[in-house]
């Protein structure tokens, strides 16, 4: 027997085999009804989606007292920061929570917020991705987190606020030593402030 003669029965076995595969896999797939679709959709909606979802689901993972204030900073043009906690994570990271009040009668923007340099103020814009935090006896400046895409650990897409309003905030940093309770906070456009950490 030649070896073409014994090739063309393999090939058409091969062939044969992967038809039966498809066919089992696309019944399989077809026969139910939608149902396999839905666990899918609940589980897209349980996650957050994109970097928007996640910075808001941490703004809010946590629900923070908003009598509690650690500080109130003065802004520029009337506008003020509270923050009512500056809380250290098991995670390795220090996340700080609060709102910015706009008290004057113009609406305010974050003009200055995301800081100075260029490619973060493009990738984060309308945030607080300038913030730091400085461990003075450390002597260290801690950064806001940021992802590989460059995107901050931070409220992003604040929109202006209006008179008398005010829009929650929250930024997370690296945390410092175990033994440093005490930094010094700084939002450009801010004052600076103290913070003692909890947790």
């Amino acid at each position: 027997m030649s070896i073409r003669s014994t090739t063309k029965p393999r090939r058409v076995l091969v062939v044969a085999a992967m038809a039966a595969t498809l066919a089992l896999t696309a019944s399989g797939c077809g026969g139910d009804d939608g149902k396999a679709k839905e666990p899918a959709s609940s589980s897209a909606e349980s996650k957050p989606a994109g970097n928007e979802g996640s910075q808001n689901d941490t703004a809010a993972g946590e629900q923070v007292d908003p009598n509690a204030k650690l500080a109130e900073v003065n802004g520029q043009g009337g506008v003020k920061l509270v923050i009512n906690q500056a809380k250290r994570d098991s995670g390795g990271f220090v996340t700080i929570q609060g709102e910015i009040k706009n008290e004057s009668d113009q609406p305010k923007n974050t003009q200055g917020w995301a800081g100075a340099e260029s490619q973060i103020v493009a990738t984060n814009p309308n945030s607080v991705a300038g913030a730091t935090l400085v461990d003075k006896s450390g002597k260290k400046r801690y950064y806001i987190l940021r992802d590989t895409d460059g995107r901050c650990l931070c409220t992003t897409g604040i929109l202006p606020i209006q008179p008398g309003k005010s829009t929650p905030v929250f930024m997370q940093f690296p945390a410092p030593p175990e033994g440093t309770t005490e930094l010094d906070f700084t939002l450009p456009t801010f004052a600076t402030t103290s913070l003692k950490i909890s947790g």
